[in-house]
């Protein structure tokens, strides 16, 4: 019977493993003759009988194309095993350019960076390649998409018939080769709609072919320009080809007063970007900076941005009237833009995503002070740009897992105005009261409903300090409904578990006690 954690995530990263070579119609010595090792080492493994190694997690993430989860099993098992002792055999070497035999194009870096001038967004592609295949590349597919309405796809469609997006206007430009040795790329239609281009750039122009042969190297770059009539406020890189390197730049005009976060979407789960984003400021100009050395294959890593200077551009949301229902928000145009959608721009996970399914991993302190600190100012910096976005009269908290960190820690701010908010570390309940009480509770990582819940009176709660001291605090009445909200997140679990069953979700539409406290 598994019984340690160890032992449980290493069972996780077997089930995963297994799923993805059954999804990918793969046998196990096909797996295992695809990822170079011996027919039998993936039976030894998926059996429990071999414990997985990086290299192995690394070459069946490749083989497989899991967008990711593989590695994040291993990862999970991997940190547990270290932290409960040391280890007494360590991993073979990674090594460091493997690739699955046949892979063909790898983006070995790619800098995109988005610039703003003049009322035109001009974008600017550089993707350093290694072709290692079998065969010679000549043609590199690129495409390029609008969408000035990105919560409302029906109006985005039909601003976009409307004003269609041109190639002239576009002025797409492309060259291959570094310094001496550029070359201009010729570039062929592959598709063309009003919102979306996709063009074939040629290793060829008038001067001849230059293909990208096996094991050779060079450099693309690809630019084009949109005006901000038809660009809405994202910059969005999909992850089509394995990648060792992406960084994403923001360049706008600091007059604008730009804020910017991130937001990464693979087939796991909908997270913010993993890594912090960097501004520094030169010349007039606000330069925001964000950078990965894993991108996950299939993932889409999105930046978006608004502007809060009187001289910026009206953003597509902007200019004009919006009526509101119950303090809420609602676009004008025939579709809402939903509770939950607004709390997404800003990095929420939502409903639906593993991470809220998973049990938080409790900090090792005060060896992860530094760790824990961080989650802990990620968390504060999310309360402070909901506070623009809801009146949380009730109160409110936050979980990292909301935030898109498998971490036990959570913040939790009193509905009392000026209060200190309470930072919860590694939080377990020890005691409750036997008195409870129904009230309606919403998530912010399920923002469209609310739902009556019972919750007790009194919750006595252990946890810990950053120094690694452990104290018990007890809540009551609204702090006790919302410490136990966050705890619940941190154990994997959400208010709607908690509902009696058969009881139904008020859309907050119709929820008539916003901005309201709770009666007690």
């Amino acid at each position: 019977m598994t019984t340690s954690p160890v032992e449980r995530a290493a069972d996780h990263f077997v089930s995963a493993l297994a799923q993805w070579r059954v999804e990918r119609g793969m046998t196990k010595k096909q797996l295992a003759a695809r990822m170079g090792f011996d027919p039998s080492y993936v039976s030894h493994v998926e059996g429990r009988r071999h414990k997985p190694t990086e290299d192995f997690a690394r070459r069946a993430e490749a083989v497989l194309a899991a967008g990711g989860a593989i590695w994040q099993r291993f990862q999970e098992y991997d940190e547990l095993r270290h932290a409960r002792g040391p280890v007494l055999h360590r991993d073979p070497p990674v090594p460091a350019q493997w690739m699955p035999p046949g892979t063909g194009l790898i983006v070995e870096q790619e800098v995109a960076e988005l610039t703003y001038t003049e009322g035109a967004y001009r974008c600017v592609i550089r993707r350093a390649l290694y072709n290692a295949g079998v065969e010679p590349v000549t043609r590199y597919l690129v495409k390029i998409s609008v969408d000035r309405y990105p919560h409302d796809p029906q109006g985005s469609n039909r601003h976009h018939r409307q004003h269609p997006l041109s190639f002239e206007e576009m002025d797409l430009r492309a060259v291959a080769g570094e310094g001496a040795a550029t070359e201009p790329m010729q570039w062929r239609l592959k598709l063309d709609r009003d919102a979306a281009k996709e063009v074939w750039l040629l290793f060829a122009n008038d001067h001849g072919q230059f293909p990208l042969y096996p094991g050779e190297r060079t450099t693309i770059e690809y630019a084009y320009t949109v005006g901000e009539e038809k660009w809405g406020q994202w910059f969005q890189r999909a992850v089509r080809l394995p990648t060792r390197n992406l960084t994403v730049r923001l360049n706008f005009p600091v007059e604008f007063e730009p804020q910017v976060w991130g937001v990464e979407t693979s087939l796991a789960a909908e997270v913010p970007v993993r890594t912090p984003l960097e501004r520094h400021n030169d010349a007039r100009r606000a330069v925001f900076e964000w950078s990965t050395d894993a991108p996950l294959l299939n993932a889409r890593y999105r930046l978006e941005w608004r502007f809060r200077g009187e001289s910026a551009p009206t953003t597509p949301d902007e200019g004009v009237p919006k009526p509101r229902i119950n303090g809420q928000e609602r676009r004008t145009n025939g579709h809402e833009l939903r509770a939950s959608q607004r709390m997404r721009g800003i990095g929420i996970v939502q409903r639906g995503a593993d991470l809220l399914r998973q049990r938080a991993r409790h900090f090792q302190l005060p060896r992860e002070e530094a760790a824990a600190r961080d989650a802990v100012a990620g968390l504060r910096a999310t309360l402070e740009r909901l506070e623009g976005l809801h009146d949380f009269s009730k109160g409110v908290g936050l979980a990292a897992s909301q935030i898109g960190l498998a971490v036990a820690a959570a913040v939790v701010r009193p509905p009392e105005r000026g209060a200190e908010s309470v930072v919860l570390l590694n939080p377990r309940v020890v005691d409750e009261s036997s008195e409870t009480d129904e009230q309606y509770e919403g998530c912010l990582s399920f923002f469209d409903y609310r739902g009556l819940v019972v919750r007790p009176l009194r919750v006595d709660v252990e946890h810990a300090r950053f120094d690694g001291t452990r104290v018990i605090t007890s809540f009551e009445q609204a702090m006790a409904r919302l410490v136990s909200h966050e705890i619940d997140h941190l154990e994997g679990r959400l208010y709607v578990d908690r509902m009696v069953p058969g009881a139904n979700l008020v859309p907050v539409e119709e929820y008539r006690q916003t901005g309201q406290p709770w009666n007690y």
